[in-house]
């Protein structure tokens, strides 16, 4: 029996060691990091889908009475809230906490800095905003209008090209913490899909909201045209096609964000009125 048992252990040891192989001389070799992230990404969107289905249908009384297409954009509000949580997260690390991308420790050009890592990332959000875009046209305009489709375009082919390129990850990863603001954004929507538009829950979470998206969404994108003009001796040295993404994006994403503030603001001020009447 001991006999027995020990080939048993050599043999699961022996699969373990094939399959570790298997991913770093594959799946995580750097040639193949940014298409195996993208499928990474695309089959993380449909675990998200069904674990927010699985979970609601279980915890959340009011969800089994939505509609069905409610019922799909709620789980599609969970995908990407996961995504917003797992890309926000990092994009701070590589900001103000990664030596990549720090002028102090390094000497080389920081529009041209990458890892396996920060490829890795981006890749993972490629493949969300792939998911969710194709499900914004499939049901369209019932998971969102003209907007969603223009933010999802640019958003993908910036983050794209930057992951295959390793062009202007930094920058990438600045516009990417405005992704801090989507849990917000969906539980705004969850609140009011909830019949709690007049909770004290839902007046707390456009606070958040408007002080969020003034951080993440405004003054953060300041900041990005400020540090680019600060580097633009080595932002001048891209391809013309990264440095086109590189202004003409944040540009229009910063636009975007400016007329959604404009709404958020209004939307705030009736909320607070209204709280004020009762």
């Amino acid at each position: 029996m001991t006999a027995v048992s020990m080939q048993k252990v050599m043999a699961i040891k022996s699969y373990q060691t094939q399959a570790q192989m298997l991913v770093k001389n594959y799946l995580l070799a750097d040639p193949f990091i940014p298409y195996t992230s993208i499928l990474g990404g695309i089959l993380a969107c449909k675990v998200a889908y069904d674990l927010t289905q699985l979970i609601s249908s279980f915890y959340i009384k009011t969800y089994p009475g939505l509609t069905k297409i409610q019922r799909i954009e709620w789980n599609n509000r969970g995908i990407s809230t996961i995504h917003a949580i797992f890309v926000s997260a990092l994009s701070l690390y590589f900001v103000f906490w990664s030596e990549l991308f720090s002028d102090q420790r390094r000497a080389d050009l920081i529009v041209f800095r990458s890892s396996p890592l920060s490829i890795f990332v981006l890749g993972v959000s490629v493949g969300y905003f792939l998911s969710d875009l194709g499900m914004i046209l499939w049901l369209y305009p019932s998971l969102g209008g003209i907007e969603y489709v223009i933010h999802h375009s640019f958003s993908g082919i910036a983050v794209a090209y930057s992951m295959f390129t390793g062009e202007a990850q930094l920058y990438t990863y600045m516009v990417l913490i405005s992704e801090v603001t989507t849990p917000e954004i969906n539980m705004r929507w969850y609140l009011d899909t909830a019949g709690m538009k007049r909770s004290s829950a839902y007046l707390i979470n456009g606070v958040i909201i408007f002080f969020g998206w003034l951080i993440a969404r405004v003054l953060l994108f300041g900041y990005m045209f400020y540090h680019v003009y600060l580097h633009y001796n080595q932002v001048i040295k891209m391809h013309t096609f990264g440095y086109v993404l590189v202004f003409g994006v944040p540009s229009i994403l910063a636009t975007m964000n400016l007329m959604w503030f404009g709404k958020i603001i209004k939307g705030l001020m009736k909320t607070l009125a209204k709280k004020r009447r009762g």
